[in-house]
Parts: C-alpha cells; sequence; structure tokens
C-alpha cells in the first residue's frame, strides 16, 4: 500500500467524479486531505463519508472568482502547510462553439478561462510561492485531457479544450523552472472517464454507446485508476516524472 501518513493534500473539485475519488484514495493512503467543492456540499460530504474527521477539512469556493480562489487558499494555509495540490476542478460546457451565438460564445469562453485556467493557475502560484518562502519541495498534480493535444470531438466544447491546454502548458512551466528546488508538476490526462461531465459530453457527440464502442477496451476509464495515479505521484519518488503527461485512456489515443 502507498503511505502518505504526513503529507497534507489538498484536492479541488472533491465533490464528485475523478475529485472524489482522488480525496478518497488519499485519506486511504493516510494524508490529511483538504477538500474543495464548488456548490455541492451534500456531494462532497458523501464523497468522503467513510473517511476519518480527524483528516479531512471541507472548504467551499466558487472557482469563477479569484477572490474567492484566494480565499480559499487563506483557508488552506490556516490549516496548515500543503505538501501537494491536485488541480481538478473545472467545467466542460456543451455550448459556446464556432457555429452558437457570439452571446454564447463569450458566456462560455469567459467561464471556462476562469475556472479551468485562472483558478487552477492562481492556486498553483500560491503553492509554489509558499513552498519557496518555506525553503522546500511540494508537488503539484494537474488533471488535464486528453484534448488538450489531440481537440475534441464537440464542436460546442472548444473552450473547455483549449482553457485545459491552457493550465497543462502552465504546470510544465512550473515544472521545467522550480525542479532543482524540489518542487515537482505532473499531468495526468485521462480519456473518457466514467463522470458525468464526460457522460454529459457522450449524450452530445453520438451517445454512450457509441462512445464505449469507439473505444479499444469497450469500457471508459474508472475514476479510482486516476486517483491511484495521483496517490503514486504524490509519495514524491517519482521526481524525475516531473514535467511529464501520463496518459490514461485504455490504448485510445498513443502517441
Amino acid at each position: 500500500m502507498m503511505d502518505l501518513t504526513g503529507k497534507t493534500v489538498v484536492v479541488t473539485g472533491a465533490s464528485k467524479g475523478i475529485g472524489a475519488a482522488t480525496a478518497r484514495a488519499m485519506l486511504e493512503a493516510g494524508a490529511f486531505v483538504i477538500a474543495h467543492y464548488g456548490a455541492d456540499r451534500a456531494g462532497a460530504v458523501a464523497a468522503l463519508a467513510d473517511g476519518p474527521a480527524a483528516r479531512m477539512k471541507l472548504i467551499q469556493a466558487d472557482f469563477s472568482d479569484l477572490a474567492a480562489v484566494d480565499a480559499f487558499w487563506s483557508a488552506v494555509r490556516a490549516v496548515g502547510p500543503v505538501d501537494v495540490l491536485v488541480n481538478n476542478a473545472g467545467i466542460m460546457r456543451q455550448a459556446g462553439g464556432i457555429e452558437d451565438d457570439l452571446s454564447d460564445w463569450d458566456r462560455v469562453w469567459t467561464e471556462a478561462v476562469a475556472i479551468n485556467l485562472h483558478a487552477p493557475a492562481r492556486l498553483m502560484r500560491h503553492a509554489v510561492r509558499d513552498w519557496l518562502a518555506e525553503g522546500r519541495g511540494g508537488a503539484i498534480i494537474g488533471i488535464g485531457s486528453w484534448v488538450t493535444t489531440r481537440g475534441t470531438s464537440s464542436p460546442a466544447a472548444i473552450a473547455y479544450s483549449a482553457s485545459k491546454a491552457g493550465i497543462v502548458a502552465a504546470t510544465k512551466t512550473v515544472a521545467r523552472n522550480y525542479a532543482d528546488r524540489g518542487i515537482l508538476a505532473y499531468v495526468i490526462s485521462p480519456g473518457v472517464v466514467r463522470t458525468r461531465m464526460s457522460e454529459e459530453n457522450a449524450a452530445a457527440t453520438g451517445g454512450a454507446a457509441a462512445v464505449t464502442a469507439s473505444l479499444p477496451m469497450r469500457e471508459w476509464v474508472p475514476p479510482e485508476e486516476i486517483a491511484d495515479l495521483a496517490v503514486y505521484l504524490a509519495r514524491g519518488r517519482a521526481r524525475h516524472l516531473t514535467g511529464s503527461t501520463i496518459d490514461i485512456n485504455g490504448a485510445a489515443y498513443i502517441r
């Protein structure tokens, strides 16, 4: 079993999907988990229901508001020093494509850039600056997507694809520039994951059955597999993987 005893891990978007699975896995590995949620407190509570209360803290924040992002990190600091930041929270709207109305385009792009790019970049900035001030290392684990390199099959999700690509590039920039100070940064790049967001995307691109039939394994990636990979990276034993993008898509996209 991978042991994270003594480490404090922040997981954003922990009320469902990949974030919920990752928060649970970090707890099971012995970490203290600070779990972020947006509006779905019930989901966050349910996701961590079986975990020890002494090793978890739930903090709400609306990541479309940078002031709220800063307030969230202040609340994190009040809990104690952070060892790992898992930048998972994100949105994918099936609107705002090239053929949609300009008002939809502007609204969706503004929201996607705020939540998928500005918010996680701001958190990464806070974390790295704290580690530099404290004179110690830490790890960023970004949850990306295969759409950042192959584009999305849904033209309406173009803002999602572009905004996720931006935070992936930012994460790699941290990896390149702070490795000598013990600050590591990784990107996990999933394919089709069994989450509500992916199910909504599938409904807009031919249906879940059609998506499943297109996959070599004929199954979607379980969120738990991504969570286990995040736990492995959080240990700090894969130092020379820093800067890497780790694909996890069941051979659906090989590069």
